[in-house]
């Protein structure tokens, strides 16, 4: 039927849609429909199968599974928030501490087979870690611990370079899912989509460097994802192609990369923050045609309000509506075939490759970490996207365009929202997380 149909038109070349637009643009320069980004990504005006790459990409061979992230400051409420969350959808929990807890307390009536668990600490503590290990015993249990993502964040290794990277070696010799790339960090402080993906690699490889490729398969990675929607669907694509190629050159064969994946802060608001359920809604569905496996998304109150019930229920719902009534639940390449997602796929990975290869060149990614060459170049980014931003080139509804003069927020915020400076000596120029909106937020709760 479809084959009797598309016989009835005749096909046409990329050269003679090129010739129709040229005649439409009446001797103007097709050159100049083309768009570049800041980033050097060409998008074109048109499409054909001739743009067709034909990559294969490892994508996971199930459906994304849904994630409640909780913080653990009680525990008994922690307890009961996740099994709350697991009854009402969640088939995943992310917990995050601080520091060493009741492991059996929190997880009593969970089930530990069947559930999937991510631990993300901000603490360093190897015999906790295989304590935990050894209790839960079980390959669906992801411990997010990355010493040089703490590094990058604070400025800072837990204790020392020595002590880390021995402590962190007890663990991985253990521990299956023991290594985390939190790449996060690079969105969430305005690097840019081809840095974000160099970094992710060559920050993967120190490990790899340091560890030798058996440990390869106890690799996982942490994304955000923001609302540039199809540059975030073909990024999340583009990294599954780049670690591929990675592992390759340590002969490792057919080892998939297995991604954490969360809405980006960078661009969330804290007036009318309840576009934020549309900014989030549109990046969780990035996240799912990029081939996420596990997504946690973040409430629109996240930033400036305790974790609630409410917010978080909505959060997790918008999920549910994804998966299970937009068509989503079942695993598939849904970008596969889709041209223009397909060309910036494979721009960015050739744009990543030559920026991770400069880094190695130069001595590696902690090299350059020591150096402040990263930070500089994500620096010079994220100034870039704040200039857009004050120039109203780069857009979010509620706070650099359509304000809301009555929507007042002095006294509705019981967590600070904004970047606190620290006065603590560190090893390191930190990379610091920063929403593009604070400026903006900060002159306008002055002015309330």
């Amino acid at each position: 039927m479809s084959d009797y149909l598309f016989n009835e038109f005749n096909k046409s070349s990329p050269a003679q849609w090129k010739q129709q637009i040229q005649v439409a643009l009446k001797g103007a320069d097709y050159n100049t429909l083309l768009w570049k980004t800041d980033q050097g990504i060409t998008v074109k005006p048109f499409y054909t199968k001739e743009d067709q790459t034909n990559t294969v990409i490892n994508m996971p061979e199930k459906g994304f599974t849904i994630c409640q992230s909780i913080y653990i400051t009680a525990i008994e409420e922690a307890r009961i928030f996740a099994i709350d969350s697991l009854k009402k959808g969640a088939k995943a929990i992310e917990f995050k501490a601080k520091k060493p807890f009741d492991y059996k307390t929190l997880l009593k009536d969970i089930d530990l087979k069947n559930t999937t668990l991510y631990f993300n600490f901000k603490f360093l503590d190897a015999n906790f870690v295989l304590e935990l290990a050894t209790f839960i015993n079980s390959e669906k249990c992801y411990f997010n611990i990355d010493i040089i993502g703490n590094l990058v964040a604070t400025g800072n290794w837990f204790n020392s370079t020595n002590n880390d990277f021995k402590e962190f070696e007890k663990i991985i010799s253990k521990i299956k899912n023991s290594v985390c790339i939190h790449t996060s960090i690079y969105q969430n402080s305005g690097a840019n989509y081809t840095q974000q993906l160099a970094y992710a690699l060559a920050h993967a490889n120190e490990y790899l460097n340091y560890f030798g490729s058996e440990i390869a398969h106890k690799i996982h990675f942490n994304f955000s994802v923001g609302s540039d929607y199809f540059f975030e669907i073909a990024k999340l694509s583009a990294f599954r192609i780049l670690w591929n190629a990675l592992l390759k050159e340590y002969n490792v064969e057919n080892q998939q990369a297995h991604l954490f994946v969360q809405p980006s802060l960078r661009n969330k608001t804290l007036y009318d923050y309840h576009i934020n359920m549309v900014r989030t809604t549109s990046e969780c569905m990035s996240a799912i045609l990029g081939g996420a496996d596990t997504i946690s998304n973040v409430s629109y109150d996240d930033f400036f309000n305790h974790s609630n019930e409410f917010t978080q229920r909505i959060a997790r719902n918008q999920l549910l509506i994804l998966q299970q009534e937009s068509g989503f639940a079942e695993a598939q390449n849904f970008a596969d075939g889709t041209y223009y997602i397909e060309s910036i796929t494979q721009q960015l990975v050739q744009n990543a490759l030559t920026v991770f290869k400069t880094i190695e060149k130069g001595g590696g990614f902690l090299k350059q970490l020591k150096q402040g060459i990263i930070q500089r170049k994500i620096r010079e980014s994220a100034t870039k996207e704040q200039e857009n931003f004050n120039a109203g080139k780069l857009v979010l509804i509620g706070s650099n365009t359509i304000q809301n003069p009555k929507n007042k927020m002095k006294n509705k915020i019981p967590l600070f929202p904004f970047v606190q400076i620290r006065h603590e000596k560190t090893r390191i120029q930190p990379i610091i997380q920063k929403r593009i909106t604070e400026k903006l937020e900060q002159k306008r709760l002055e002015n309330e």
